[in-house]
């Protein structure tokens, strides 16, 4: 019983909304809301005709009651559905009497009505495309309610109109996602002969490629399989240890030397910055040359022209808003998935952006991990990964330099969402006197976590004037 006044009560909502809607909406919209009646008729007569057949469709196409126009169609589906978990017979007598004893037969137009509808003539071979006509006018109906109910807000003059925005785009992202097919199960030894075949060409040496994007780093490629959509890279270090160009060294081999469409949020570069090292990178001519005076030799002014040529035509993006809202960074990265089909985020850094929300007031470590969990939603809802740079607290000088995860500031939830966790620094930077200035750029990319893989060491040089990273062999000084 609870269950059809809960029907019921969905019924008279919709029925309140659409009223609510009809009196308050401009003229030009004081229409009659998008629907198929007849459609909706068709479908019920199917179902009940033969629904062992038509009811297992319906399930499979997430039909729902609010799909229908009509409330009285709405609430014959309901009462269908729940007649059908109880594994009682569904049939023209059997229905009517149901919907007898719940005392709701009148209301939906008596047993003529009931009659009518079961006997409605049905082509059977158009079920799917009634339910998907069914489907798009709630849709479209849910389309103009979101509408409507946020110009109300709007005018409501919200506080936070940022989070306001984030959750008007979040709704409507929701409808067009809302009412996809269930994926159908599958059987076990269905995989097995692709995953023969895989396990096959790796190892017969015929099969190199990665399951993600390849980072320019070997080693890193080899513990991660390359970055996979979906998954947060987390790249942690102290101040001027080198982080941003090793973020930039990945995105320049994704971005420009893959041609794979790349954005990239810097909350403390300006985008002017980061292009003119990434040109300067790329030419191979250090950035201390950047003065009065410069004199470039035959080559690198070839190389430079190169730089340019490949960086014009690289699908690289850039925001450098600073103190980006978690909110603005989501909006921004799905319009540029629509517009451009990102293949992967970076952002620099974690620490730099904010949330806007009330419950992040007031509390740091509430508002990273608001952060550190939205940029996580955002990779997987994109599919894309994320590569996100975060500073270290003084842990490591304590210790002599080697960090640690437990260094990252406010680490709790960002230890959780990431799927991987490296932690960069270079030995040299902790030395004093001539030790320090003999620093040759010998790094390490500690890879304390790995979700998918072992977490090792990734040995690294640090041309610090090209401001570019390379592997490079272990060493016993590496100890």
């Amino acid at each position: 019983m609870a269950d059809d006044q809960t029907a019921a009560g969905e019924v008279n909502l919709h029925s309140s909304k659409q009223k609510a809607f009809n009196d308050d909406a401009p003229e030009a919209l004081k229409r009659s809301l998008p629907h198929a009646v007849d459609v909706e008729k068709r479908l019920l007569s199917s179902m009940i005709q033969d629904p062992t057949e038509y009811l297992g469709r319906a399930a499979e196409m997430h039909l729902s009651p609010d799909h229908f126009y009509k409330p009285s169609h709405a609430q014959l589906y309901q009462i269908i559905l729940d007649m059908d978990d109880k594994g009682d017979p569904i049939d023209l007598v059997f229905l009517t009497q149901r919907l007898r004893d719940k005392d709701v037969l009148e209301n939906m137009g008596g047993a003529a009505e009931i009659a009518d509808i079961a006997s409605c003539e049905s082509l059977h071979a158009n079920f799917n495309a009634y339910l998907d006509l069914v489907k798009d006018k709630a849709m479209l109906r849910k389309v103009i309610h979101t509408c409507s109910q946020s110009i109300t807000d709007a005018y409501d003059d919200p506080e936070e109109v940022n989070v306001f925005l984030d959750q008007f785009e979040q709704e409507v992202f929701d409808i067009k996602e809302d009412g996809g097919e269930i994926k159908s199960d599958s059987v076990a030894r269905d995989f097995l002969p692709e995953i023969s075949e895989l396990l096959e060409s790796y190892a017969s040496g015929m099969r190199d490629e990665l399951e993600g994007l390849d980072t320019g780093f070997a080693k890193l490629n080899g513990l991660s399989n390359g970055l996979k959509p979906g998954e947060m890279f987390i790249i942690a270090a102290r101040p001027s240890m080198g982080k941003t160009s090793f973020m930039m060294n990945i995105v320049e081999h994704v971005a420009v030397q893959n041609q794979i469409p790349t954005l990239v949020f810097s909350c403390e570069m300006p985008s002017k910055s980061i292009v003119q090292r990434l040109l300067f990178t790329r030419a191979q001519i250090p950035m201390n040359r950047l003065r009065a005076g410069l004199k470039l030799s035959k080559q690198e002014i070839i190389n430079f022209k190169k730089a340019v040529d490949e960086i014009d035509q690289a699908p690289l993006y850039l925001d450098d808003t600073p103190s980006l809202p978690i909110s603005d960074l989501r909006a921004k990265a799905r319009r540029k998935k629509r517009e451009s089909d990102i293949k992967m985020i970076a952002v620099d850094y974690l620490q730099l952006m904010r949330s806007t929300s009330k419950q992040a007031m007031g509390s740091r470590e509430r508002e990273i991990a608001e952060i550190s969990a939205g940029l996580k939603a955002v990779a997987k809802e994109l599919e894309v990964p994320i590569i996100v740079l975060a500073q270290l607290n003084r842990g490591p000088e304590n210790r002599g330099g080697t960090p640690k995860m437990s260094d990252l500031r406010e680490s709790g939830s960002i230890e959780q969402d990431a799927d991987m966790i490296g932690l960069l620094y270079r030995q040299a930077y902790y030395k004093e006197g001539e030790d320090r200035l003999e620093d040759q750029g010998d790094s390490e990319l500690v890879l304390a976590k790995n979700r998918n893989g072992s977490t090792e060491s990734i040995y690294l040089t640090f041309q610090k004037e090209l401001m570019k990273f390379k592997h490079r062999e272990y060493t016993p000084e590496d100890e």
